[in-house]
Protein backbone atom coordinates (compact mmCIF):
# COMPACT_ATOMS: atom_id res chain seq x y z
CA UNK A 1 0.00 0.00 0.00
CA UNK A 2 3.46 2.28 0.60
CA UNK A 3 2.88 6.03 2.93
CA UNK A 4 0.01 8.26 2.71
CA UNK A 5 2.79 10.52 0.69
CA UNK A 6 3.57 8.15 -2.13
CA UNK A 7 0.07 7.56 -2.88
CA UNK A 8 -0.75 11.31 -4.00
CA UNK A 9 1.52 13.95 -5.13
CA UNK A 10 1.37 17.33 -4.33
CA UNK A 11 -0.71 19.41 -6.78
CA UNK A 12 -3.56 21.86 -7.34
CA UNK A 13 -6.73 20.47 -6.20
CA UNK A 14 -9.06 21.00 -9.21
CA UNK A 15 -11.90 18.64 -8.73
CA UNK A 16 -14.00 16.71 -5.83
CA UNK A 17 -12.26 13.36 -7.29
CA UNK A 18 -8.87 15.35 -6.20
CA UNK A 19 -10.10 16.46 -3.18
CA UNK A 20 -11.44 12.97 -1.72
CA UNK A 21 -7.85 11.71 -2.31
CA UNK A 22 -6.48 14.35 -0.71
CA UNK A 23 -8.44 14.57 2.53
CA UNK A 24 -8.02 11.10 2.75
CA UNK A 25 -3.98 11.17 2.76
CA UNK A 26 -4.48 13.91 5.11
CA UNK A 27 -6.48 12.48 7.54
CA UNK A 28 -4.58 9.04 7.74
CA UNK A 29 -1.19 11.45 8.06
CA UNK A 30 -3.05 13.33 10.38
CA UNK A 31 -3.57 10.21 12.92
CA UNK A 32 -0.30 9.02 12.68
CA UNK A 33 1.07 8.74 16.04
CA UNK A 34 4.38 10.32 15.28
CA UNK A 35 5.10 12.82 11.96
CA UNK A 36 8.32 12.75 10.29
CA UNK A 37 9.38 16.56 9.74
CA UNK A 38 9.01 15.78 5.81
CA UNK A 39 5.69 14.11 6.63
CA UNK A 40 4.67 17.51 8.75
CA UNK A 41 5.87 19.41 5.33
CA UNK A 42 3.80 17.63 3.27
CA UNK A 43 1.24 17.51 5.50
CA UNK A 44 0.83 21.30 5.67
CA UNK A 45 1.29 21.94 2.16
CA UNK A 46 -1.84 19.36 1.30
CA UNK A 47 -3.88 21.27 4.05
CA UNK A 48 -2.86 24.61 2.58
CA UNK A 49 -4.40 22.82 -1.00
CA UNK A 50 -7.47 21.74 1.06
CA UNK A 51 -8.55 24.56 2.25
CA UNK A 52 -7.68 26.75 -0.65
CA UNK A 53 -9.74 24.03 -3.11
CA UNK A 54 -12.57 24.20 -0.34
CA UNK A 55 -12.38 27.74 0.36
CA UNK A 56 -13.13 28.76 -3.75
CA UNK A 57 -15.66 25.74 -4.01
CA UNK A 58 -17.18 24.84 -1.36
CA UNK A 59 -18.27 27.94 1.08
CA UNK A 60 -20.49 27.29 4.43
CA UNK A 61 -22.86 29.79 5.45
CA UNK A 62 -23.44 29.52 8.95
CA UNK A 63 -25.11 32.09 9.78
CA UNK A 64 -28.31 30.40 10.69
CA UNK A 65 -26.67 27.80 12.53
CA UNK A 66 -26.07 27.61 16.18
CA UNK A 67 -22.24 26.46 17.59
CA UNK A 68 -23.09 23.10 18.03
CA UNK A 69 -24.87 22.58 14.29
CA UNK A 70 -21.67 24.39 13.01
CA UNK A 71 -19.00 21.65 15.19
CA UNK A 72 -21.80 18.91 13.84
CA UNK A 73 -21.64 20.31 10.49
CA UNK A 74 -17.68 20.72 10.21
CA UNK A 75 -17.21 16.86 12.06
CA UNK A 76 -19.74 15.10 9.86
CA UNK A 77 -17.39 17.10 6.56
CA UNK A 78 -14.16 15.94 7.27
CA UNK A 79 -15.39 12.49 8.98
CA UNK A 80 -15.09 12.77 12.75
CA UNK A 81 -16.90 10.68 14.84
CA UNK A 82 -17.32 12.03 18.63
CA UNK A 83 -14.54 10.18 19.43
CA UNK A 84 -12.29 11.91 16.86
CA UNK A 85 -13.73 15.04 18.42
CA UNK A 86 -13.00 13.84 21.86
CA UNK A 87 -9.59 13.17 20.95
CA UNK A 88 -8.97 16.44 19.20
CA UNK A 89 -10.23 18.08 21.93
CA UNK A 90 -8.02 16.35 24.44
CA UNK A 91 -11.16 14.02 26.50
CA UNK A 92 -13.19 11.32 24.61
CA UNK A 93 -15.39 11.83 26.58
CA UNK A 94 -15.73 15.22 26.05
CA UNK A 95 -16.41 15.01 21.85
CA UNK A 96 -20.30 13.10 22.86
CA UNK A 97 -20.94 15.22 25.56
CA UNK A 98 -20.28 18.61 23.46
CA UNK A 99 -22.27 16.34 20.34
CA UNK A 100 -25.22 16.11 22.42
CA UNK A 101 -25.37 19.42 23.45
CA UNK A 102 -24.81 18.33 27.21
CA UNK A 103 -21.70 20.26 27.66
CA UNK A 104 -20.74 24.03 26.35
CA UNK A 105 -17.52 24.68 24.06
CA UNK A 106 -14.30 26.11 26.43
CA UNK A 107 -12.45 28.87 24.40
CA UNK A 108 -10.00 26.59 24.94
CA UNK A 109 -11.97 23.89 22.75
CA UNK A 110 -13.16 27.19 20.55
CA UNK A 111 -8.90 27.59 19.92
CA UNK A 112 -8.63 23.98 19.11
CA UNK A 113 -11.59 23.71 16.39
CA UNK A 114 -10.89 27.44 14.98
CA UNK A 115 -7.51 26.06 14.44
CA UNK A 116 -8.19 22.43 13.35
CA UNK A 117 -11.26 23.56 10.67
CA UNK A 118 -9.32 26.47 9.55
CA UNK A 119 -12.12 28.76 10.59
CA UNK A 120 -12.52 32.18 12.87
CA UNK A 121 -13.06 31.17 16.00
CA UNK A 122 -16.14 33.73 16.19
CA UNK A 123 -18.30 30.95 14.27
CA UNK A 124 -18.05 29.10 17.86
CA UNK A 125 -19.39 32.21 19.91
CA UNK A 126 -22.52 32.63 18.96
CA UNK A 127 -25.34 32.90 21.38
CA UNK A 128 -26.60 28.99 21.44
CA UNK A 129 -30.09 28.36 20.77
CA UNK A 130 -29.83 25.27 22.85
CA UNK A 131 -30.37 24.98 26.08
CA UNK A 132 -26.88 22.79 27.67
CA UNK A 133 -28.64 19.68 29.63
CA UNK A 134 -27.87 19.56 33.06
CA UNK A 135 -25.42 16.68 34.54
Amino acid sequence: MGSPMSRWTLHVIRNDTDHANAVEVAEELAFKDRLSPVERSYLDVLWVLIEKYESERHEIDVSALDPLEIVQYLAEQSGMTASDLGRLLGNRALGSKIMRGERELSKDNIRVLADHFNVEPGIFLKTSKRTPVEA
